[in-house]
C-alpha cells in the first residue's frame, strides 16, 4: 500500500470505538510502542496544553507511524502553520481547539486539506507515503483519504453552529472538549451535568445528519463515558500518559502501604 492506512479513522468508518491515549508528558519514541501494546488506536498529541516542541511531536508521528497507531495533534491554535508543519512530518490527523463558528471551520479545511477540498501547500515526498516519489494528483488523493480533521465543540457558541460546522465539506469529526464546555456553560468540573448533556445530545445530531463522527473528551468516569458512547460518540480521548501513571502509581504504593509491618523486625535507630 503506497500510504500508511490510518488506523483511527478505519475504526470509526466501521462504526467501532477508536480510543485515544493523550500525551502531555511523554517525550520519548517508545510511547508509540506502549500505547499500540495497550490497545489504543491513536496518539492524541497535545500541543495545546504542554511545552513539547515541535520537533519532538513529529518524532512521535514517525514512531507511531512505524507501529500502525495514529498520530495526532491537538495545536495551540488556528493559524494554518501549526497544523500544517506537523502534517509534513507525520501526523494523520489534526485537532483544533475551539472551533466556534462556520468560518472557522472552512479556514481548517482550507489549510489541512489538499486540493480540492482544501488550499493547503504541496510538499514533497512524505513520511505517510513512506517517501515514495509519487505523482503530485496521486499525493494529494492518498493524503487527502487517510487524514483526519477534528474540530474540538467547546465553546457555547460552538454549540450553537455545530449543525453548520458539522455542515463543512472536510470537517470528519465534531470532539467535544467536555471540561471546557462546561465550564463555558457555568457548571465546571461537572461533566454530566444536564446543560453538558444538552450540549451533547446537539453535536451528536448534527454528526447524525451531516454524516459526520461525534467525540468525546476529557470524560474519565466510566458509567458517564458508557453513557455518552451509548449516544453515538466514536472517538474517544481515554486519559493521559500523566493519569494512567499516576493511577498505576498510586494503586501500587496504596498496595504497599497497607501490608502490616512486624514490629519486632523494626530496624533499630
Amino acid at each position: 500500500m503506497k500510504v500508511i492506512a490510518n488506523h483511527a479513522k478505519q475504526r470509526i468508518l466501521k462504526g467501532e470505538l477508536a480510543l485515544g491515549m493523550g500525551l502531555r508528558q511523554a517525550r520519548t519514541v517508545d510511547i508509540a510502542q506502549i500505547a499500540k501494546t495497550c490497545d489504543f488506536d491513536w496518539l492524541f498529541i497535545d500541543m495545546e496544553h504542554n511545552s513539547m516542541s515541535v520537533d519532538t511531536a513529529a518524532q512521535l508521528c514517525q514512531a507511531a507511524l512505524g507501529v500502525g497507531i495514529t498520530p495526532m495533534i491537538r495545536v495551540p491554535a488556528h493559524e494554518a502553520f501549526h497544523s500544517t508543519r506537523l502534517l509534513d512530518t507525520g501526523a494523520q490527523g489534526i485537532v483544533i481547539p475551539h472551533v466556534s463558528t462556520v468560518e472557522q471551520a472552512r479556514a481548517v479545511v482550507d489549510f489541512c486539506r489538499f486540493t480540492p477540498l482544501g488550499r493547503r501547500s504541496i510538499p514533497g515526498s512524505l513520511p505517510q507515503t513512506r517517501f515514495m516519489p509519487l505523482p503530485v494528483t496521486e499525493t494529494v488523493a492518498l493524503i487527502n483519504s487517510e487524514t483526519l480533521v477534528v474540530a474540538m465543540i467547546e465553546t457555547v457558541e460552538g454549540r450553537d453552529n455545530v449543525d453548520a460546522i458539522a455542515a463543512v465539506p472536510g470537517i470528519d469529526v465534531l470532539l467535544v472538549g467536555c471540561t471546557d464546555m462546561a465550564a463555558e456553560l457555568g457548571v465546571p468540573g461537572q461533566l454530566g451535568h444536564a446543560s453538558v448533556k444538552s450540549a451533547l445530545d446537539t453535536v451528536f445530531a448534527a454528526c447524525r445528519r451531516h454524516g459526520k463522527a461525534a467525540g468525546v473528551g476529557g470524560v474519565y468516569d466510566e458509567a458517564l463515558m458508557a453513557e455518552y458512547i451509548g449516544k453515538g460518540a466514536r472517538l474517544i480521548l481515554s486519559g493521559s500518559d500523566l493519569a494512567f501513571l499516576m493511577t498505576g502509581a498510586r494503586s501500587r504504593s496504596t498496595m504497599l502501604r497497607s501490608i502490616p509491618l512486624d514490629e519486632k523486625l523494626a530496624a533499630v535507630a
